[in-house]
Protein backbone atom coordinates (compact mmCIF):
# COMPACT_ATOMS: atom_id res chain seq x y z
CA UNK A 1 0.00 0.00 0.00
CA UNK A 2 1.48 3.57 -0.91
CA UNK A 3 1.85 5.98 2.36
CA UNK A 4 0.51 8.74 -0.16
CA UNK A 5 -2.01 8.75 -3.09
CA UNK A 6 -2.74 11.81 -4.65
CA UNK A 7 -5.60 11.53 -7.91
CA UNK A 8 -6.12 14.25 -10.31
CA UNK A 9 -5.84 16.62 -7.19
CA UNK A 10 -6.15 20.77 -8.85
CA UNK A 11 -6.18 23.82 -6.20
CA UNK A 12 -7.37 27.23 -7.68
CA UNK A 13 -7.09 31.23 -6.21
CA UNK A 14 -9.52 32.76 -8.03
CA UNK A 15 -8.70 32.81 -11.71
CA UNK A 16 -5.11 31.02 -11.35
CA UNK A 17 -4.61 27.29 -11.24
CA UNK A 18 -1.98 26.21 -8.48
CA UNK A 19 -2.57 22.66 -9.18
CA UNK A 20 -3.82 21.22 -12.50
CA UNK A 21 -4.83 17.49 -11.76
CA UNK A 22 -1.20 16.64 -10.11
CA UNK A 23 -1.45 12.79 -9.85
CA UNK A 24 1.27 11.41 -7.72
CA UNK A 25 2.30 8.32 -5.54
CA UNK A 26 4.65 8.03 -2.66
CA UNK A 27 5.84 4.45 -1.34
CA UNK A 28 6.63 3.13 2.44
CA UNK A 29 9.87 4.09 3.21
CA UNK A 30 10.30 6.51 -0.15
CA UNK A 31 11.68 9.71 0.09
CA UNK A 32 10.67 11.94 -2.95
CA UNK A 33 11.78 15.49 -3.23
CA UNK A 34 9.06 18.45 -5.27
CA UNK A 35 11.37 20.16 -7.37
CA UNK A 36 10.13 23.21 -9.61
CA UNK A 37 10.95 27.34 -10.23
CA UNK A 38 8.75 29.71 -7.98
CA UNK A 39 4.90 29.31 -8.93
CA UNK A 40 5.10 25.74 -10.18
CA UNK A 41 2.91 24.69 -7.73
CA UNK A 42 5.37 22.76 -5.44
CA UNK A 43 4.36 24.35 -1.61
CA UNK A 44 0.58 24.49 -2.54
CA UNK A 45 0.68 20.42 -3.23
CA UNK A 46 2.75 20.26 0.35
CA UNK A 47 0.13 21.95 1.72
CA UNK A 48 -3.00 20.61 0.35
CA UNK A 49 -1.66 16.80 1.28
CA UNK A 50 -1.22 18.46 4.76
CA UNK A 51 -4.26 19.73 4.60
CA UNK A 52 -3.52 23.31 4.92
CA UNK A 53 -4.85 24.34 2.15
CA UNK A 54 -8.38 22.90 0.60
CA UNK A 55 -8.67 21.26 -2.51
CA UNK A 56 -10.66 22.17 -5.06
CA UNK A 57 -10.91 19.02 -6.73
CA UNK A 58 -8.95 15.80 -6.65
CA UNK A 59 -8.06 12.53 -3.51
CA UNK A 60 -5.66 12.61 -1.39
CA UNK A 61 -5.32 9.09 0.50
CA UNK A 62 -2.96 8.46 3.52
CA UNK A 63 -2.29 5.09 4.62
CA UNK A 64 -5.29 3.72 2.15
CA UNK A 65 -7.57 6.33 3.78
CA UNK A 66 -9.29 8.90 2.24
CA UNK A 67 -8.62 12.34 4.37
CA UNK A 68 -10.62 14.78 2.63
CA UNK A 69 -12.91 15.40 5.37
CA UNK A 70 -10.00 14.65 7.72
CA UNK A 71 -8.22 18.00 9.58
CA UNK A 72 -4.75 18.64 9.48
CA UNK A 73 -3.60 17.86 13.16
CA UNK A 74 -5.37 14.21 12.58
CA UNK A 75 -3.65 13.36 9.31
CA UNK A 76 -0.78 11.33 10.95
CA UNK A 77 1.70 13.50 9.31
CA UNK A 78 4.72 15.36 10.46
CA UNK A 79 5.70 18.61 9.23
CA UNK A 80 8.93 20.74 9.03
CA UNK A 81 9.33 23.96 7.95
CA UNK A 82 12.51 26.23 6.47
CA UNK A 83 11.94 28.71 9.36
CA UNK A 84 11.95 25.93 11.91
CA UNK A 85 8.70 27.52 14.17
CA UNK A 86 10.16 26.37 16.87
CA UNK A 87 8.80 27.74 20.62
CA UNK A 88 10.92 30.07 22.09
CA UNK A 89 9.74 30.00 25.52
CA UNK A 90 10.47 25.84 25.38
CA UNK A 91 13.69 24.18 25.86
CA UNK A 92 14.51 21.58 22.82
CA UNK A 93 13.01 18.85 25.16
CA UNK A 94 10.02 20.88 25.51
CA UNK A 95 9.90 21.55 21.29
CA UNK A 96 10.30 17.66 20.55
CA UNK A 97 7.90 16.58 23.09
CA UNK A 98 4.97 18.47 21.72
CA UNK A 99 3.29 16.48 19.05
CA UNK A 100 3.79 13.99 22.27
CA UNK A 101 1.69 15.76 24.29
CA UNK A 102 -0.85 16.63 22.20
CA UNK A 103 -1.73 12.81 21.96
CA UNK A 104 -1.60 12.69 25.75
CA UNK A 105 1.92 10.36 25.78
CA UNK A 106 2.30 9.02 29.38
CA UNK A 107 5.24 10.83 30.65
CA UNK A 108 8.03 8.34 31.18
CA UNK A 109 7.11 7.37 27.19
CA UNK A 110 7.45 11.11 25.96
CA UNK A 111 10.68 11.78 28.37
CA UNK A 112 11.98 8.36 26.36
CA UNK A 113 11.09 9.03 23.01
CA UNK A 114 12.76 12.80 23.26
CA UNK A 115 16.08 11.50 24.26
CA UNK A 116 15.86 8.79 21.85
CA UNK A 117 15.50 11.32 19.07
CA UNK A 118 17.79 13.88 20.34
CA UNK A 119 20.50 10.97 20.16
CA UNK A 120 19.24 10.09 16.54
CA UNK A 121 19.48 13.59 15.28
CA UNK A 122 22.75 13.59 16.69
CA UNK A 123 22.02 16.71 19.83
CA UNK A 124 22.48 14.10 22.67
CA UNK A 125 21.97 15.40 26.51
CA UNK A 126 20.43 18.70 24.53
CA UNK A 127 17.11 18.81 26.22
CA UNK A 128 17.42 21.76 28.99
CA UNK A 129 19.34 23.55 26.35
CA UNK A 130 17.18 27.08 25.29
CA UNK A 131 16.28 27.05 21.73
CA UNK A 132 17.75 30.64 21.66
CA UNK A 133 20.86 29.04 22.39
CA UNK A 134 21.59 27.00 19.22
CA UNK A 135 23.01 27.45 16.22
CA UNK A 136 20.74 27.57 12.98
CA UNK A 137 21.93 23.63 11.85
CA UNK A 138 21.04 22.72 15.43
CA UNK A 139 17.48 24.07 15.35
CA UNK A 140 17.09 22.26 12.44
CA UNK A 141 17.44 19.38 13.83
CA UNK A 142 15.36 20.30 16.91
CA UNK A 143 12.47 20.92 14.22
CA UNK A 144 13.26 17.54 12.50
CA UNK A 145 12.81 15.38 15.84
CA UNK A 146 9.87 17.56 16.75
CA UNK A 147 8.26 16.51 13.58
CA UNK A 148 9.63 12.79 13.85
CA UNK A 149 8.57 12.41 17.28
CA UNK A 150 4.64 11.32 16.85
CA UNK A 151 6.23 8.65 14.42
CA UNK A 152 4.31 10.11 11.55
CA UNK A 153 3.12 7.81 8.76
CA UNK A 154 4.88 10.86 6.33
CA UNK A 155 7.23 13.11 7.05
CA UNK A 156 6.85 16.33 5.12
CA UNK A 157 9.56 18.76 4.61
CA UNK A 158 9.08 22.25 3.15
CA UNK A 159 12.68 23.94 2.29
CA UNK A 160 14.05 21.68 5.38
CA UNK A 161 18.09 23.15 4.67
CA UNK A 162 16.87 26.13 3.12
CA UNK A 163 18.10 28.98 5.54
CA UNK A 164 21.40 27.15 6.29
CA UNK A 165 25.06 27.67 4.41
CA UNK A 166 25.94 25.53 1.76
CA UNK A 167 28.28 23.43 3.39
CA UNK A 168 26.12 22.24 7.00
CA UNK A 169 23.50 21.50 4.10
CA UNK A 170 25.98 19.33 2.31
CA UNK A 171 26.61 17.52 5.50
CA UNK A 172 22.82 17.76 7.01
CA UNK A 173 21.79 16.03 3.39
CA UNK A 174 23.76 12.85 4.21
CA UNK A 175 22.92 12.86 7.56
CA UNK A 176 19.28 13.32 6.62
CA UNK A 177 19.49 10.19 4.20
CA UNK A 178 21.23 8.48 6.09
CA UNK A 179 18.47 8.79 9.09
CA UNK A 180 15.24 8.11 6.60
CA UNK A 181 17.05 4.93 5.39
CA UNK A 182 17.59 3.48 9.32
CA UNK A 183 14.36 4.39 10.62
CA UNK A 184 12.56 3.62 6.91
CA UNK A 185 10.90 7.07 7.04
CA UNK A 186 8.30 8.38 4.02
CA UNK A 187 9.43 11.65 2.88
CA UNK A 188 7.99 14.11 0.98
CA UNK A 189 9.96 17.21 0.62
CA UNK A 190 10.02 20.26 -1.35
CA UNK A 191 12.98 22.09 -2.25
CA UNK A 192 14.55 24.62 -4.77
CA UNK A 193 18.37 23.16 -4.41
CA UNK A 194 18.63 20.78 -6.92
CA UNK A 195 21.77 19.08 -5.34
CA UNK A 196 19.91 18.70 -2.25
CA UNK A 197 17.43 17.00 -3.90
CA UNK A 198 19.25 14.85 -5.97
CA UNK A 199 21.16 14.13 -2.86
CA UNK A 200 18.34 13.26 -0.39
CA UNK A 201 15.92 11.23 -3.26
CA UNK A 202 14.86 7.81 -4.00
CA UNK A 203 12.59 9.95 -6.50
CA UNK A 204 12.67 13.27 -8.18
CA UNK A 205 9.18 14.71 -9.19
CA UNK A 206 9.72 18.32 -11.32
CA UNK A 207 6.57 20.71 -11.30
CA UNK A 208 5.97 23.66 -14.04
CA UNK A 209 2.76 25.16 -14.04
CA UNK A 210 1.16 23.18 -11.76
CA UNK A 211 1.61 20.14 -12.97
CA UNK A 212 4.22 17.11 -12.76
CA UNK A 213 6.69 17.99 -16.24
CA UNK A 214 8.73 14.81 -14.88
CA UNK A 215 9.13 12.18 -12.18
CA UNK A 216 12.00 9.42 -12.07
CA UNK A 217 15.18 8.69 -9.98
CA UNK A 218 17.60 11.01 -9.77
CA UNK A 219 19.83 9.36 -12.34
CA UNK A 220 16.47 8.67 -14.94
CA UNK A 221 15.88 13.06 -14.61
CA UNK A 222 19.23 13.37 -15.35
CA UNK A 223 20.09 12.03 -17.82
CA UNK A 224 16.90 12.20 -19.64
CA UNK A 225 14.92 14.74 -19.03
CA UNK A 226 11.45 14.73 -20.59
CA UNK A 227 10.88 18.31 -22.13
CA UNK A 228 12.96 21.09 -23.15
CA UNK A 229 11.94 22.92 -19.72
CA UNK A 230 13.16 20.08 -17.78
CA UNK A 231 16.55 19.97 -19.67
CA UNK A 232 16.88 23.79 -18.71
CA UNK A 233 15.55 23.92 -15.36
CA UNK A 234 18.32 21.36 -14.48
CA UNK A 235 20.66 24.01 -16.11
CA UNK A 236 21.82 22.42 -19.34
CA UNK A 237 22.56 25.48 -21.74
CA UNK A 238 22.86 23.16 -24.96
CA UNK A 239 19.27 22.90 -26.22
CA UNK A 240 18.64 24.05 -29.57
CA UNK A 241 15.31 22.87 -31.73
CA UNK A 242 16.87 20.73 -34.83
CA UNK A 243 15.45 17.78 -36.99
CA UNK A 244 16.50 14.02 -36.49
CA UNK A 245 17.33 12.40 -39.53
CA UNK A 246 18.97 8.76 -39.48
CA UNK A 247 22.60 9.24 -37.14
CA UNK A 248 22.16 12.79 -36.84
CA UNK A 249 20.31 15.74 -36.56
CA UNK A 250 20.02 19.19 -37.87
CA UNK A 251 20.38 22.04 -36.03
CA UNK A 252 21.75 25.66 -35.82
CA UNK A 253 25.35 24.50 -35.13
CA UNK A 254 25.26 21.93 -38.60
CA UNK A 255 25.03 18.46 -37.69
CA UNK A 256 24.48 17.11 -34.12
CA UNK A 257 24.99 13.28 -33.95
CA UNK A 258 22.44 10.85 -32.70
CA UNK A 259 22.58 7.72 -30.74
CA UNK A 260 21.50 4.73 -32.39
CA UNK A 261 17.92 4.28 -32.34
CA UNK A 262 16.65 8.16 -32.57
CA UNK A 263 13.56 8.33 -33.83
CA UNK A 264 13.68 11.18 -36.85
CA UNK A 265 11.61 14.42 -36.96
CA UNK A 266 11.59 17.67 -35.39
CA UNK A 267 12.92 17.74 -32.28
CA UNK A 268 14.91 19.62 -29.14
CA UNK A 269 18.53 18.18 -29.31
CA UNK A 270 19.93 18.30 -25.70
CA UNK A 271 24.11 17.88 -25.98
CA UNK A 272 25.41 18.17 -22.33
CA UNK A 273 28.84 20.22 -21.54
CA UNK A 274 30.65 16.80 -21.00
CA UNK A 275 29.89 16.09 -25.02
CA UNK A 276 31.18 18.85 -25.89
CA UNK A 277 34.59 18.42 -27.52
CA UNK A 278 37.22 21.19 -27.75
CA UNK A 279 40.09 20.65 -30.71
CA UNK A 280 42.34 22.93 -32.07
CA UNK A 281 39.90 25.18 -34.53
CA UNK A 282 42.43 24.38 -38.07
CA UNK A 283 41.31 20.48 -37.18
CA UNK A 284 37.49 21.01 -36.46
CA UNK A 285 36.35 18.51 -39.27
CA UNK A 286 33.28 16.53 -38.94
CA UNK A 287 30.47 19.41 -38.73
CA UNK A 288 32.96 22.18 -39.28
CA UNK A 289 31.93 24.40 -36.29
CA UNK A 290 34.74 26.96 -34.74
CA UNK A 291 33.87 29.45 -32.39
CA UNK A 292 35.53 31.88 -29.87
CA UNK A 293 35.96 31.43 -25.72
CA UNK A 294 33.84 33.92 -24.30
CA UNK A 295 34.27 32.67 -20.81
CA UNK A 296 35.76 30.48 -18.46
CA UNK A 297 34.28 29.68 -14.56
CA UNK A 298 36.59 27.20 -12.30
CA UNK A 299 34.48 24.63 -11.01
CA UNK A 300 36.80 22.81 -8.39
CA UNK A 301 36.76 19.62 -10.28
CA UNK A 302 36.84 21.03 -13.85
CA UNK A 303 36.32 24.38 -15.64
CA UNK A 304 33.33 25.44 -17.99
CA UNK A 305 34.24 26.99 -21.07
CA UNK A 306 31.71 28.81 -22.57
CA UNK A 307 31.82 29.18 -26.65
CA UNK A 308 30.44 32.19 -28.74
CA UNK A 309 29.87 29.75 -31.80
CA UNK A 310 30.21 31.05 -35.33
CA UNK A 311 27.14 30.37 -36.21
CA UNK A 312 24.43 29.22 -33.62
CA UNK A 313 23.81 29.69 -30.04
CA UNK A 314 26.36 30.03 -27.43
CA UNK A 315 27.71 26.40 -26.38
CA UNK A 316 28.92 25.13 -22.99
CA UNK A 317 31.58 22.87 -22.64
CA UNK A 318 33.15 21.05 -19.69
CA UNK A 319 36.98 20.97 -19.59
CA UNK A 320 39.75 19.82 -17.22
CA UNK A 321 41.44 22.80 -15.90
CA UNK A 322 44.99 21.97 -18.22
CA UNK A 323 42.92 21.41 -20.83
CA UNK A 324 40.79 24.35 -21.20
CA UNK A 325 41.27 26.83 -23.47
CA UNK A 326 42.23 30.66 -23.19
CA UNK A 327 39.65 33.47 -23.13
CA UNK A 328 39.85 34.59 -26.35
CA UNK A 329 41.19 31.93 -28.35
CA UNK A 330 39.77 30.25 -31.39
CA UNK A 331 38.67 26.42 -30.91
CA UNK A 332 36.59 23.86 -32.98
CA UNK A 333 34.20 22.12 -31.56
CA UNK A 334 32.42 18.40 -32.01
CA UNK A 335 30.11 16.10 -30.22
CA UNK A 336 29.79 13.22 -28.52
CA UNK A 337 26.81 10.93 -29.42
CA UNK A 338 26.54 9.43 -26.11
CA UNK A 339 26.02 12.76 -24.25
CA UNK A 340 23.34 13.92 -26.85
CA UNK A 341 19.63 13.64 -26.01
CA UNK A 342 16.78 13.63 -28.13
CA UNK A 343 13.81 16.08 -26.09
CA UNK A 344 10.35 16.80 -28.03
CA UNK A 345 9.80 19.63 -29.76
CA UNK A 346 9.46 22.95 -28.59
Amino acid sequence: MAALYVRALTVRFGGHTALDGVNLTVAEGETVCVLGPSGSGKSTLLRAVAGLQPADAGQVCLGGRDVAQVPAHQRGVGLMFQDHQLFPQRDVAGNVAFGLRMRRTPKACTTARVAQLLELVGLPGAGRRAVGSLSGGEQQRVALARALAPEPGLLMLDEPLGQLDRGLRERLVVELRELFDRLGTTVLAVTHDQGEAFALADRVVIMHGGRVAQSGTPVQVWERPATPFVARFLGFGNVVPGTARGAVADTAWGPVPLPPGTPPGPCTVLVRPGGVRLQAATSAGGDGLTGTVAARTFRGDHVVVLLDADHGPRIEAASTLRAAPAVGERVGVGFDAADVVRLPAG
